[in-house]
């Protein structure tokens, strides 16, 4: 099996396709599309050098996966699925995601909240093939309610569940997000066998480090700063909850939840061709005096 992996400077994102050796079936998972705050403009430079690479190697793209709903970039599902003719999946429950935040963005009662945005939702346990390649879904919740690991052999694509070692786990404040189940989702990554592969969807890159994206289970369990194979739920819980209270919101968090609940499309443009962002006010964060 061939991991290529594709960093995105500006969001820490890492990008994945998928293939097996001599096979001409990839699989893309959590994709990035560019947005420049600034100037209010999206792109597609990250998701144009996975395809560079899938030109390269003469490979079709059946499905393109999110591990999430993320906070941190806008999805790149709808390149693939122009370009290649791609389905986007996603976890089942997602549609719990959305509701919650049809309420946030104010959409209306006409928005869907069953996950009918994607192509094809999976549950805990359901499979995808992708050339010889099986692809099996795991709900991995805490950092959001819907969050799916996948696992392809002996690899397993953990979104934002687990960091690099030296980085910890993922926050758990957003809605729906719960310390105590990413504890147990990440007890059950551990529990796997300890030369099994993780691969990231984020590296911060501490201390100026060199960027990082796979460990394992053993390398996790001996020395995660923030959840080892000593720590006990209730200080993971109790240090989650310290720690979440000091974190600032996500830079391009309103922007990309209303595009990822999406499948990553644009809002519906207006009258006059325009697609728009909602940007609720003085919601997150603490206010400053």
């Amino acid at each position: 099996m061939i991991i290529r992996p594709f960093f995105d400077e500006q969001t820490s994102t890492l990008t994945y396709a998928v293939h097996a050796e001599g096979d001409s079936h990839a699989l893309i998972i959590d994709p990035v599309r560019d947005f420049d705050p600034k100037n209010a403009r999206t792109g597609w430079s990250s998701a144009q050098q996975v395809a560079r690479y899938l030109d390269e190697h003469k490979l079709s793209v059946p499905y393109v996966i999110d591990t999430h709903a993320h906070a941190d970039h806008m999805s790149g599902m709808p390149f693939f699925k122009e370009r290649y003719g791609a389905e986007t999946v996603t976890g089942a429950k997602v549609g719990g995601v959305q509701e919650i935040f049809r309420d946030v963005f104010d959409l209306g009662p006409d928005f869907p909240v069953d996950g009918s945005q994607f192509d094809i939702l999976l549950d805990e346990g359901e499979e995808l093939d992708v050339g010889p390649l099986t692809v099996r879904a795991m709900h991995t919740p805490g950092h959001t309610p819907a969050h799916m690991s996948w696992m392809i052999g002996d690899a397993v694509f953990v979104g934002d569940t687990l960091f690099m070692p030296d980085y910890g786990t993922a926050r758990c404040d957003f809605p729906g997000g719960s310390a105590e189940q990413l504890y147990d989702s990440i007890q059950r990554l551990y529990s796997m066998p300890e030369e099994t592969r993780l691969f990231m969807c984020h590296d911060y890159r501490p201390g100026g480090r060199e960027m990082r994206f796979q460990t394992t289970v053993r390398e996790q369990r001996d020395s995660n700063v923030q959840l080892n194979a000593n720590t006990t739920k209730a200080a993971f819980v109790a240090f989650r909850a310290k720690r979440d209270a000091e974190l600032e919101a996500p830079v391009l968090i309103l922007p990309s939840v209303q595009v990822n609940i999406r499948a990553g499309e644009l809002p519906e443009a207006h009258a006059n061709g325009t697609s728009y962002l909602q940007i609720p006010l003085n919601l997150l964060g603490r206010s400053k005096r």
